[in-house]
């Protein structure tokens, strides 16, 4: 876990998954189908988890591609206002289009809709992961979406292996969205193999009981693979959350806050997680630090223009 730390602490991650386009009711508590006006962001989770990274004081670098028309060319746009590097950001033409998500800032039956029919980060090629200089970096961070589908399943784990011969520990949010796989029983077995090819795993209660094969045996399988060298977090929503790596288990609560949408928690989390370890910060405190900014996030409208900044973090704390 020491190298995995001083890793970090050199600040610069390379960041595999997607971005997307964000429509947003930011009137809260008025449902999408009732909305007249919607604010556009930036979405998608790796590319939250990059812009997150970026306002705590890190340097990411996302790797995907977006189509060559007005939905990329303003998700580029966004990625390059938020301070991401986006020279690994490739535009491809056809049919391929760029992710679209429409949500509010509702929590009874809130909707996410997501529009991802033949989505344009799945064509990331192995000729585009061999383009990355990885010795430039000191860290790579992959999200379970990347995996969901050829090309960009192949290519990642060819990216993870180019990650393992430039020395860089390998970060893996498990991120499970079902409707991006062809089945559960691929989405598992894939899954799988990431966690073992990586490091850190940052997952929740479900998605380790979803690889585990039963829904009961989620921290059973953190716990397996925790022994096996790697240092898991396993998250249980307003439980709090599990630290694992083969000597020890450190149980961390949450700060309760007024949240008024579930989504963009996950990524805020594994911003501040990590811009923490990167900071100094021992395990148990970045995980609450990712925990403070995963209450920041769900308690105001949207997902990147929501994650927090340092100082905005620091703030939430002092007044905790």
């Amino acid at each position: 876990m020491n190298e995995l730390f001083e890793a970090i602490k050199g600040k610069k991650f390379a960041v595999f998954g997607r971005a997307g386009i964000d429509l947003f009711c930011d009137e809260i508590g008025i449902k999408s189908e009732n909305a007249v006006k919607f604010r556009s962001d930036l979405g998608g989770s790796s590319a939250n988890i990059c812009t997150g990274l970026v306002k705590l004081g890190s340097q990411a670098s996302l790797i995907t591609s977006v189509s060559d028309d007005a939905v990329g060319r303003f998700a580029v746009n966004r990625l390059r206002d938020y301070g991401v590097d986006i020279k690994y950001v490739k535009k491809i033409s056809g049919e391929c289009r760029t992710s679209l998500a429409i949500y509010e800032s509702v929590l009874d039956d809130f909707q996410n809709v997501i529009y991802r029919n033949n989505a344009a980060d799945f064509q990331v090629q192995i000729e585009d992961v061999d383009k990355v200089e990885y010795g430039h970096f000191n860290a790579v961070i992959t999200a379970g979406t990347v995996f969901a589908s050829d090309p960009s399943r192949s290519s990642t784990f060819h990216a993870i292996k180019n990650a393992r011969q430039a020395g860089l520990p390998v970060i893996f949010d498990i991120d499970y969205r079902p409707y991006s796989w062809p089945s559960s029983e691929v989405a598992s077995d894939v899954l799988s193999r990431a966690g073992m090819s990586s490091d850190l795993i940052v997952g929740n209660d479900e998605e380790f009981g979803f690889m585990a094969g039963d829904y009961d045996l989620g921290l059973d399988k953190a716990r397996e693979l925790a022994s096996l060298g790697k240092t898991v977090i396993y998250k249980m929503g307003d439980k709090g959350a599990i630290s694992l790596n083969d000597k020890n288990e450190i149980r961390t609560g949450i700060f309760p806050t007024k949240a008024i949408k579930p989504v963009g928690a996950g990524d805020s989390f594994m911003a501040g997680l990590l811009a923490s370890i990167a900071d100094g910060f021992s395990l148990e405190d970045s995980v609450l630090r990712g925990s403070a900014c995963a209450a920041i996030v769900v308690s105001k409208p949207g997902c990147s223009g929501a994650m927090p900044t340092t100082d905005e973090l620091e703030t939430f704390l002092n007044e905790s």
